[in-house]
């Protein structure tokens, strides 16, 4: 491992351990059925935890802590193979990681670890829902379509400058809010296996580990075709200005 590459695979690791374990941790205190202060707890703990280390660790890896948006920077040009496939290692180790010390201070899985799960009779107001895996995964698609565009928007495209950490915590945050109660909004395979594994729940674990990647890669095809378009507009004005009036 060299050493460039090395500082950044920790920082990943780092971060998604920690974004794991106060995250999934505020989940599992917090509990279900706790209504919107309890959603909106667990929202802000997530959207604090990844503003905080995507400050101090943006400068050294990006601060992606999420093997979807790693995804999403790499399928839209921004880094390369095989730093993305260690950024991704780092990323899932640092999720179990934090999982299964969060087991350890809790006392074992009986709080479940903020194992996400599909909603099932979810009483809104004069109705009840009961989320089904297909409703899950456009819910969880969608999600890490926000995450991503915003992280390629902002960090990744520099439109923000050093205020990024802040946009990405707060897309993060009202994610969250909306679909915390559908799906558990982890919308990040990482956060998702981690407490899976520390508890051997996998259900859906299918969904919760492809849906936010097919999020992440439209975010990316639609950034970069944005892109394009913006620098085909500006090619155009400047032509015209430079083109001398007849």
């Amino acid at each position: 491992m060299s050493n460039r590459i090395a500082p950044k695979l920790l920082a990943e690791f780092i971060g998604t351990f920690s974004f794991v374990f106060i995250g999934a941790g505020a989940a599992a205190v917090v509990g279900d059925g706790v209504g919107l202060p309890g959603i909106a707890a667990i929202a802000f703990a997530h959207g604090l935890t990844i503003m905080a280390f995507a400050f101090a660790y943006g400068s050294v890896s990006g601060g992606h802590m999420n093997p979807a948006v790693t995804i999403g920077v790499l399928a839209a040009g921004a880094m390369r193979a095989g730093e993305a496939i260690g950024y991704i290692v780092s990323q899932f180790i640092g999720g179990v990681a934090g999982a299964l010390l969060l087991r350890t201070v809790l006392g074992g899985a009986g709080t479940g670890l903020g194992v996400p799960a599909l909603a099932h009779n979810l009483a809104l107001g004069a109705t009840s829902l009961t989320i089904t895996p297909a409703a899950g995964f456009i819910i969880e698609a969608v999600l890490a379509f926000f995450l991503v565009t915003v992280v390629l928007s902002t960090a990744v495209a520099g439109r923000a400058g050093n205020l990024a950490p802040l946009a990405i915590g707060m897309t993060l945050t009202f994610n969250i809010l909306m679909g915390g109660a559908l799906t558990g909004a982890p919308f990040n395979p990482a956060r998702a296996l981690g407490p899976m594994v520390a508890t051997g729940n996998f259900n859906d674990v299918w969904l919760y580990l492809t849906a936010p990647i097919v999020g992440a890669i439209i975010a990316a095809l639609l950034h970069t075709g944005l892109s394009r378009l913006a620098q085909e507009g500006t090619a155009t004005a400047d032509a015209a200005a430079r083109t001398p009036a007849e």
